[in-house]
């Protein structure tokens, strides 16, 4: 196996195949490992556009996570065997603690952050039961769309934020 590993060293800079077999193809083996480990594998990730008024709805993250104390969306990961707006109904409930019946798809994107590949889909959402609470969040604002540049918020909303400007200004 150290051999393997030697072998598996010499040819990485290269990317050429191991031609020795002297390792018994580990090195073939620890390079797709590698290749694999390197590829991002997208995130699906869902958000609520939620509107009382001229004001929309944004929350600022909690200081310990990524992106923390910047401003986003309320929304999530869309776990395994749910649908995107099942995602939206649970994330809305655990984060604000609200039902919320989700709509029409307002806007889907691509976005690559250092720890994170994410595909968002934001879709337009009204407030079927309760009143937004800090489950998760530092702090909630609604906003006007003028308002937005006085807040930081999540790189993968800025092309949101403009089309927000562009529509409803």
């Amino acid at each position: 196996k150290d051999f393997g590993f030697l072998c598996f060293l010499m040819k990485m800079p290269l990317r050429i195949s191991c031609f020795f077999w002297i390792c018994g193809g580990f090195c073939r083996t620890m390079e797709a490992d590698l290749q694999r480990t390197e590829e991002k594998v997208m995130t699906e990730v869902v958000a609520a556009l939620i509107w009382d008024g001229d004001r929309f709805l944004i929350c600022q993250r909690p200081a310990h996570k990524a992106r923390g104390l910047l401003w986003e969306f309320v929304g999530g990961k869309v776990e395994p065997g749910e649908t995107k707006p099942q995602a939206l109904i649970r994330e809305c409930r655990e984060e604000l603690g609200i039902t919320v019946s989700p709509h029409a798809l307002f806007m889907e994107l691509d976005h690559v952050y250092p720890d994170l590949t994410i595909h968002l889909s934001l879709y337009h959402c009204s407030i079927a039961a309760g009143i937004p609470q800090l489950l998760e969040h530092n702090d909630l604002r609604w906003i006007t769309p003028s308002e937005i540049p006085q807040y930081d918020f999540c790189p993968a909303d800025a092309e949101i934020l403009e089309r927000i400007q562009a529509e409803y200004q």
